[in-house]
């Protein structure tokens, strides 16, 4: 991904938010792969002039297929104090998802066990006292319903590896796209599942800041009649 087409949402001398695209990974391990934070390092070492590498605090991650709004520290001080706030689950963070079928309430929580499969690469539902198992809590709003399709508006105050993809499969509703865990229903790049907002502290103003991730122009053409009555 070219530095120049980084969606930038938000950045000061302390933080830098970004729109992540569906299908590019958050950040790199071992693989040659472009992820979204070597191209944010490439954006800010081009436009400051910084000789040498560039910090970039990875204060939380996208799933690959994910798009939306993603936060990088940008010095080690905001990096510890944005990571204590993902941590203690003060970040409000807002996703929206398409998900098969229509869900028969309007509103309501979803609390579910989830332990992380290693080897298999997946997370399931398991019992509350089996081993490794951690407590998944979501609470959701069904906004629109059309052709068999969904759009709910998630707030997640856990924050488990694949949690609201899994839970969501778990009721036999996965989000559109999401073959790993159940969809029928093709969608490209990504799944039908984008970080909508994310409020958080200034780590040095204490001040909240709330930001927004405009809907991949994707949406709009193949879920126009879901979003007709939503706000853009």
């Amino acid at each position: 991904m070219d530095a120049t087409a980084l969606d930038v949402l938000y950045e000061d001398n302390h933080c830098l938010a970004i729109a992540k695209p569906a299908g590019v990974p958050s950040t790199h391990f071992d693989g040659g792969e472009e992820t979204i934070d070597r191209t944010a390092k490439a954006y800010l070492k081009a436009k400051y002039n910084k000789p040498g590498n560039v910090f970039l605090g990875i204060v939380h991650r996208l799933d690959k297929p994910t798009s939306g709004v993603l936060l990088f520290a940008r010095t080690s001080k905001a990096a510890a104090r944005l990571s204590e706030q993902f941590r203690e689950g003060a970040v409000e963070k807002v996703y929206w998802g398409v998900v098969e079928g229509e869900l028969p309430q309007p509103a309501g929580t979803l609390e579910d066990w989830l332990r992380k499969d290693e080897a298999a690469g997946r997370v399931e539902v398991v019992s509350p006292d089996a081993p490794s198992a951690k407590r998944a809590l979501v609470h959701y709003h069904r906004k629109a319903g059309y052709g068999g399709l969904s759009l709910v508006e998630l707030r997640p105050q856990t924050g488990r590896t694949h949690q609201l993809r899994v839970q969501l499969a778990h009721r036999r509703h996965p989000v559109v796209g999401d073959f790993k865990y159940g969809s029928e229903t093709p969608f490209a790049p990504g799944i039908a599942l984008h970080a909508r907002r994310l409020t958080f502290l200034h780590p040095t103003r204490h001040e909240p800041v709330t930001l927004t991730a405009e809907l991949p122009r994707s949406w709009r053409g193949r879920f126009a009649h879901l979003l007709r009555e939503v706000p853009a």
